[in-house]
């Protein structure tokens, strides 16, 4: 009789249970509503396998970032470039671990996230897979690169999962700064000499192409887009995060001497936009791929900066479980 009741009542629990269907209409109804959800909610297993993907991804990116930059560290021509640089390197490592600890909320481990990096089956974005060639590449970076950045993360910053957006908010407010710090180095070398103007307008040419493929294949070529947007992820899709970018910078750079490489480049007066031709996506998916001019030295060197860091990881675990005994 004790085992019937008790057999009742499981199934009783069971009965009462919410489905899958109607938890997803109630997960998809506050994110309509404009509310975050959490680390503890509900939430469908494609919308965590996305997040995780998304946040991570983003994570690689902020550290083989500072890659590019660091190698001009010691090069700086002065002791101020040299802080400011030093203090944007630093910059991009916190932000890395702002977004792997938000990641480590949909539960991947942060060993899981390193190993997908260094193993090269993780992604990160394709932009840090090309090399730093002169001063002027600082500057260019700092304005192209972190001025694209800033419009997909403050984007992010009001997607529906909260730890993502909540880390966001930092970011876009130190991004700015170096966006800014980026933006005012072009300036300066713009009333330099015949020498650094064409140093700028060399980078220019060099990073402009790979800044727009940073927002990522165009949308009817981007499978994950509907669903990123359908669960409040992405608020804009890629095509109109390149076309805000492109309005902002092509008539900043024209204004103050320098050309963009695209022939097709003009300002159509009857929607306001600024036209921009072809982007060659056969490169894109060359250095997502692996086959970047800088693919194999950014992963050697971020392979190396993790061994030579094993003793600092077993002394902290060491330390960690001594703790834990006393």
């Amino acid at each position: 009789m004790r085992e019937q009741v008790a057999m009742g009542d499981a199934s009783t629990a069971q009965s009462s249970r919410p489905d899958e269907a109607v938890l997803l209409r109630q997960f998809e109804a506050r994110i309509a509503r404009g509310q975050k959800i959490e680390p503890g909610d509900w939430m469908p297993e494609e919308y965590r396998r996305q997040l995780i993907r998304m946040i991570s991804q983003h994570a690689h990116s902020e550290i083989v970032g500072m890659l590019p930059e660091g190698e001009w560290i010691t090069r700086a021509p002065n002791l101020r470039r040299k802080m400011i640089l030093l203090a944007k390197v630093q910059d991009e490592g916190g932000h890395g671990q702002y977004l792997y600890h938000a990641a480590e909320t949909l539960g991947v481990t942060r060993e899981e996230m390193i190993d997908g990096l260094l193993s090269g089956r993780a992604k990160y974005s394709s932009i840090f897979n090309y090399p730093s060639l002169t001063w002027a590449d600082m500057g260019t970076i700092g304005w192209f690169v972190d001025g694209a950045a800033i419009l997909n993360q403050t984007m992010l910053a009001k997607c529906s999962y909260g730890p993502y957006a909540r880390a966001m908010v930092r970011i876009c407010a130190e991004e700015s700064f170096h966006m800014k710090q980026g933006k005012e180095m072009i300036l300066l070398m713009s009333q330099g000499t015949p020498a650094q103007r064409a140093m700028v307008q060399d980078a220019i040419d060099r990073w402009w192409q790979p800044t727009l493929m940073m927002f990522g294949p165009h949308d009817k070529d981007s499978p994950n887009t509907p669903t990123l947007a359908r669960w409040g992820i992405k608020t804009k899709t890629n095509d109109e995060l390149r076309q805000t970018f492109v309005n902002q910078v092509a008539p900043e750079v024209l204004a103050i001497g320098f050309t963009l490489p695209d022939p097709h480049l003009h300002r159509d007066e009857a929607s306001g936009n600024w036209v921009y031709g072809p982007i060659d996506w056969d490169e894109f998916w060359r250095v997502v791929g692996g086959d970047g001019p800088c693919n194999r030295q950014r992963l050697a060197v971020r392979r190396k900066a993790h061994e030579d860091g094993r003793w600092v990881r077993a002394a902290l675990q060491a330390y960690a479980e001594r703790q834990a005994q006393s």
